[in-house]
């Protein structure tokens, strides 16, 4: 692997930018050892609570993908399609914290010189649920963990306190930082949810609590199409179906419109970009607008063949984002990480034919 891979995220140091997003990639040992013996610089576990979890009695994840011909979006198999999205209404991991930790300890191990990133969950609202917190971060950190990412964004939480359900809240991002920070010395990210308004004072709240980076986007609430024929929806348990995540390319704009928000609003804070990353191109346009770590998920789950870890994916970005670095005679991605920050501009600062528009306001007197 390239030297010119190598990247310093958070204090840390990768072999390459590219790791595994919280999710089905990362939900065992088994999966781990896999990916990083395919080349992933780093992984997120799939987030680790202390409360009970079981999902629903049904599909977990469906794969949807576009045709030129009807139904355009679906995810029923169809001849000439390519891929649109996943969407999920996956918990988070229901392997309780004890038969993590040895595995935590087994991971970083055999492969010390990968970033082993602990995804942790509890609730708000209560010291219980920061003590929760605290004991969670003290587990995963001491069973070799390098950082960690609290989990804030997961948008189909039974619980009113945990993931998306919190909205941003900065009073809650405060508390939680300052019940992990209190407990732990390593890196902190904190995995907001991209789904208010608020987001960009949300990252701000979380920078000036303490956290190291701020990892998103998340998937986006959503819900599974309903077939116009049998009047079903394309994922349901007993004709039943709840909010879900959408992710994979139909989500890539949107992600990237987020974490220019933030670069832009806090040009010295570190972003793990996430969202819609299937090749070197996606990827790229994550380090422009300002993230120096990229997360992958339905690409790698999309893949046949590699156990849903991505074993060709991360092959092929790491060839071609070396192509690229030699090409145009850079020594890393730090020189063109955020270069497109000052293009980014509001509305009325893009040239319009006619030199007398205002803004959309009448010219004054």
């Amino acid at each position: 692997m390239s030297e010119k891979l190598k990247t310093h995220f958070t204090g840390l140091e990768f072999v390459n930018p590219f790791i595994l997003a919280s999710a089905p990639p990362t939900e065992s040992k088994r999966k781990i050892l896999k990916a990083f013996e395919a080349g992933w610089g780093g992984v997120v576990t799939k987030t680790i609570g202390l409360h009970p979890v079981e999902n629903v009695a049904g599909p977990k994840t469906i794969y949807q993908r576009a045709s030129d011909e009807k139904p355009y979006v679906s995810r029923y198999k169809r001849p000439d399609t390519v891929s649109h999205s996943s969407w999920n209404w996956e918990l988070i991991s229901d392997q309780p914290l004890e038969q993590w930790l040895p595995d935590l300890e087994e991971i970083k191990s055999t492969y010390p010189d990968r970033m082993l990133i602990g995804s942790i969950m509890a609730g708000a609202g209560s010291d219980e649920e920061m003590a929760n917190w605290q004991k969670l971060a003290r587990a995963c950190v001491d069973a070799g963990c390098d950082a960690l990412e609290l989990n804030m964004s997961c948008p189909h939480m039974d619980r009113k306190d945990m993931g998306a359900n919190i909205a941003n809240d900065e009073d809650i991002i405060r508390s939680v930082l300052k019940a992990v920070t209190s407990a732990v010395s390593v890196p902190i990210w904190v995995k907001l949810t991209p789904s208010t308004s608020t987001l960009v004072d949300a990252a701000g709240a979380a920078y000036e609590a303490g956290a190291s980076s701020i990892s998103l986007c998340n998937t986006f609430p959503s819900l599974p199409l309903m077939d116009p024929e049998t009047m079903k929806f394309e994922v349901e348990v007993d004709g039943l179906v709840t909010s879900g995540g959408l992710g994979g390319l139909a989500i890539l704009h949107q992600a990237l419109q987020r974490v220019s928000d933030i670069s832009r609003a806090y040009p010295d804070g570190a972003i793990s970009g996430i969202g819609g990353i299937k090749g070197f191109r996606e990827a790229f346009n994550f380090i422009v607008h300002g993230a120096g770590n990229l997360q992958v998920c339905t690409a790698a789950m999309e893949e046949k063949g590699s156990g849903g870890v991505g074993v060709q994916l991360i092959k092929e970005l790491t060839t071609d984002l070396t192509d690229y670095l030699d090409r145009k005679g850079y020594s890393s991605i730090e020189e063109f990480r955020g270069i497109a920050r000052e293009r980014i501009v509001e509305h009325a600062q893009v040239r319009r034919k006619s030199e007398t528009y205002n803004g959309g306001y009448a010219q004054s007197a």
